[in-house]
């Protein structure tokens, strides 16, 4: 089989030097590239990339915004939850929240990796333990993707793959918003329908 063969549906770029200039279009990417490589990734990860998660399962909930106050300069390996004597608190760089719960303490974490500034939390405590679960298992599903897909090259690749995968996550998920200060209620307190 010639150089032009398919890879992953899609064909590479011809042998001749004259067509290279039309086999390209700006939507199209190069098969090798890191930004077709994080397609990809997104693609595999479905339901489960944070942004789509983010928007789907948890933007639709009664939600309250809620600052993380954490800066995009801080890598993910620098958050952490930590149990101590006054209760649960994230650390994220040198700050810490204390924080109600370690379900609310592990759900922050995940957008504090991603560097989100101000997220929807959940209105209903009792939904958090599971949404966290949820993201924290796509958060580690990303880095397991980039780890095998991209395992050929080197780790500076590994590196710039991972942190471009979050600068979109963070970017789709402040583009999507954190919702309202305080959760909307429903003030409709009539028991029964007047004239019956």
């Amino acid at each position: 089989m010639s150089s032009a063969t398919k890879i992953a549906g899609q064909e590479s770029a011809p042998e001749s030097p004259g067509d290279a200039a039309t086999a390209t279009t700006p939507r199209q990417r190069a098969p090798g590239s890191l930004e077709s490589l994080a397609d990809e990734i997104k693609q595999t990860l479905g339901e489960a990339w944070l942004p789509r998660y983010y928007r789907e399962r948890i933007l639709p909930l009664r939600t309250r915004a809620h600052q993380v106050q954490t800066a995009a300069t801080v890598k993910p390996e620098q958050v952490s939850v930590q149990h101590t004597l006054l209760g649960v608190e994230l650390k994220i760089g040198r700050r810490r929240i204390a924080c109600p719960d370690l379900a609310t303490a592990r759900y922050l974490a995940t957008f504090a990796r991603a560097g989100c500034s101000e997220v929807a939390v959940p209105y209903d405590i009792s939904r958090i333990s599971l949404l966290a679960d949820e993201l924290e298992s796509g958060w580690q599903r990303m880095l397991l993707l980039v780890e095998h897909l991209a395992a050929a090259r080197g780790k500076a690749y590994r590196t710039r793959l991972r942190n471009s995968l979050i600068a979109d996550a963070r970017a789709e998920i402040t583009s999507a918003g954190a919702g309202a200060a305080v959760p909307q209620f429903n003030q409709n307190t009539k028991q029964r329908r007047r004239g019956v």
